[in-house]
């Protein structure tokens, strides 16, 4: 028996007739997931404002076009390409538009182009040296011989006025004699004569038989020492060098490309690892003209006290080489676009249309960098998400607005 014999005559056209509605409905339903929406709108129409729909794309793989919304390879949701002129390119002169209501999921972030002070932190490293204008160079005044040496040896610390050697002149011996005989006489013209003759030799005086003491005229270390018992001098022999401790030289190495920030007499801090917890200030003496090319840097000599000399040259620092800089247009780092050919930013203008504009860059500190030229106070860069709409102009073909008296360079050759 099959199942139409199990409904009465009666039941059989109505049973029909539900039967044909709803298979209307089943397959009005299924059109209805088939077709597409009667509120999309396919590439090539034209929107409610009348901005027709190129494709649509995911803005991390722009190169990659859709017929429809969707989904990407990615799997990220798709956002409408317009075409905003008849030719179907964005015009190079307005920029590149993007939806308003995809700017939030693209992460983009507008800052104002501002004017303020630029506070320079640039830290580097250094060693601490002798200061090498404070030297003493002891000599012989007069040929003679070593009678006596003190214990002293190079890398000693010794006060000023610290004895050397006692030599004996025997030049100056016999001027002291004859200084004494022309005294007796009282002849005041060879006696100034005798006089000048002992302090032309070096002599001191009249009294001590040739022997004299040599002193070191300043306290610091000991260089150099060539003086031993028994020795012959002559005039003019080197018999030590002192080099002074009431203050050192910190020689700082700053990279070449950050030289600018740094001038004499501008003050220093400096942190020492042998003096842990301690800061010493000073000022910067000098810039050596000459550059190491080894390490592309140039050396700063800086100057620092050093009381009770604790300061040994050789010691490692790190140099805070900071202050305030002038006044100038300040952009956030972040938002700088930085080829290998040029700089560029990428700024907001009207109708949301966004567009990359190279700069000159100044000094940078703190975060932010300094626009020398390319912007202008109160524009609006974007400082954050600006690397996909600048794929975006690119791929547009939107050239970036080059500085003054640059030529303009294609969107494709920007890199």
């Amino acid at each position: 028996m099959s199942p139409r014999d199990l409904i009465p005559r009666s039941m059989v056209p109505r049973v029909a007739l539900v039967a044909i509605v709803a298979g209307g409905a089943i397959g009005f339903g299924a059109a209805r997931l088939t077709a597409p929406s009667a509120t999309a709108v396919a590439p090539g129409d034209a929107t409610s404002d009348e901005r027709k729909i190129l494709y649509w794309y995911d803005p991390m793989l722009p190169a990659e076009h859709h017929d429809g919304p969707g989904l990407s390879s990615m799997g990220m949701t798709t956002i409408p390409k317009y075409a905003d002129t008849g030719t179907g390119a964005a015009p190079a002169d307005t920029g590149v538009r993007v939806d308003p209501a995809a700017l939030q999921s693209l992460g983009v972030r507008l800052v104002a182009v501002e004017r303020g002070s630029l506070a320079s932190d640039l830290t580097v490293t250094g060693a601490i040296d002798f200061n090498q204008r404070d030297v003493a160079v002891v000599q012989a005044r007069a040929a003679g011989f070593v009678q006596r040496v003190y214990a002293r040896a190079p890398g000693d610390v010794i006060g000023a006025g610290a004895p050397l050697a006692d030599v004996l002149v025997p030049e100056w011996g016999g001027a002291q004699a004859e200084l004494r005989a022309v005294t007796r006489t009282g002849d005041a013209a060879l006696i100034a004569a005798s006089r000048e003759r002992l302090r032309l030799l070096g002599a001191r005086g009249a009294d001590g038989g040739g022997m004299t003491t040599i002193r070191s005229p300043i306290g610091g270390v000991i260089q150099t020492l060539d003086v031993r018992a028994g020795m012959t001098l002559s005039a003019g022999q080197t018999l030590a060098q002192v080099s002074g401790l009431g203050t050192v030289w910190l020689n700082a190495a700053v990279p070449e490309a950050q030289a600018a920030l740094v001038r004499v007499g501008r003050p220093v801090r400096a942190e020492l690892t042998a003096l842990p917890g301690e800061t010493i200030t000073g000022r910067v003496v000098a810039i050596l003209p000459t550059a190491q090319a080894e390490s592309r840097t140039l050396t700063v000599r800086i100057e620092l006290p050093n009381r009770g000399g604790r300061l040994r040259p050789g010691i490692f620092a790190t140099v805070h080489l900071g202050g305030e800089g002038g006044s100038g247009l300040l952009v956030p780092s972040e938002a700088v676009i930085r080829t290998g050919k040029r700089d560029l930013v990428m700024i907001a203008g009207p109708g949301g249309r966004y567009r990359p504009v190279e700069v000159r860059l100044g000094r940078e500190g703190g975060g932010r960098t300094e626009i020398l030229a390319g912007l202008a106070e109160g524009q609006k860069v974007v400082a954050s998400g600006q690397f996909l709409l600048d794929s975006e102009a690119s791929l547009g073909g939107i050239d970036a607005k080059p500085l003054e008296g640059a030529p303009m360079m294609p969107a494709g050759q920007r890199r």
